[in-house]
């Protein structure tokens, strides 16, 4: 399945835009959506989700347009949505939320949706734990339980908004192995403003910044836009100074060592391999984002 977004904006009251002419082309696998908080993923999703409508574009999601009168409804069939803030009830156990949902999703057929909830609790290891009251989960559990929700209706597109804030490590390593498992057969878009989120699951991806999308690609181009321009630093000396931005620190006793992004001339600066993290930062520089704004 393709999902094409064309020229798609958004304005809100008093004239507030939060999308600009955003054109976007992804297909089935995970595809990363990042940028930092206030770029406008959200209501990029909120749309995708049909939560919003946008002030103009297109949106077409396979052979359905998401304006057309059959396209909205149909998308919804083929849609499972996580956002950033899932509203449970806590006196529910997982198994009742997840029956609630299912019925509200239109799994009128007890038995069927019984064996669908059985199916994604399994899929995100809470099996064991189902009859739990989701007050008693943390908040990795819940994120489990909102992808389960996700889940019930077998989409062919979900999208998940900042699903790893708030999460501890091993929670985080957990929930992007989770996603990565999830994107074989259908599309999984991932918000974020999580460099290492992105890095860690997606091949593809999009950056947005301020409502603009500022470059869209694979990862392994989004690494090499700042080839030649992140430095290793060396000094018991000064911090280096320049048009740079530090992405690192690290004491080492006698000497502290700076990994930088940016032009440099110091003499004892080392060339190093940029990260997707580094080159993140290079793009995101406020003079780097225009020279950006007419990526594919």
């Amino acid at each position: 399945m393709q999902i094409t977004i064309s020229h798609l904006n958004k304005v809100y009251r008093g004239d507030i835009q939060a999308l600009t002419d955003v054109n976007l082309v992804f297909h089935n696998g995970m595809f990363g959506l990042l940028g930092p908080n206030g770029a406008g993923k959200t209501t990029l999703m909120r749309i995708l989700a049909g939560i919003l409508r946008p002030t103009s574009g297109t949106i077409q999601v396979g052979e359905h347009n998401a304006e057309s009168e059959r396209g909205r409804p149909a998308i919804k069939r083929l849609l499972g949505y996580l956002p950033q803030d899932l509203g449970v009830y806590p006196d529910l156990s997982a198994r009742e939320f997840l029956d609630y949902v299912g019925i509200l999703k239109g799994l009128d057929e007890r038995k069927t949706r019984k064996h669908r909830i059985d199916e994604v609790l399994e899929l995100v290891s809470l099996s064991t734990v189902a009859n739990r009251k989701l007050k008693t989960f943390s908040g990795g559990m819940k994120r489990r339980v909102g992808i389960a929700q996700a889940l019930l209706n077998d989409p062919k597109l979900l999208i998940v908004d900042e699903p790893t804030v708030g999460l501890d490590p091993e929670e985080r390593i957990r929930f992007r192995n989770l996603l990565s498992d999830l994107g074989g057969d259908r599309i999984v878009l991932l918000s974020t403003h999580i460099v290492e989120d992105i890095a860690q699951t997606c091949r593809s991806l999009a950056i947005m910044n301020k409502g603009h999308i500022t470059f869209q690609g694979s990862t392994i181009e989004l690494a090499n836009a700042a080839r030649r321009r992140v430095w290793m630093v060396t000094t018991s000396g000064p911090k280096p100074e320049g048009d740079i931005t530090v992405v690192s620190t690290m004491n080492m006793g006698a000497t502290v060592q700076y990994r930088v992004v940016g032009e440099l001339t110091n003499p004892g600066a080392i060339p190093v391999e940029p990260s997707l993290e580094d080159s993140y930062v290079w793009l995101m520089r406020e003079k780097r984002t225009p020279a950006l704004s007419g990526s594919r």
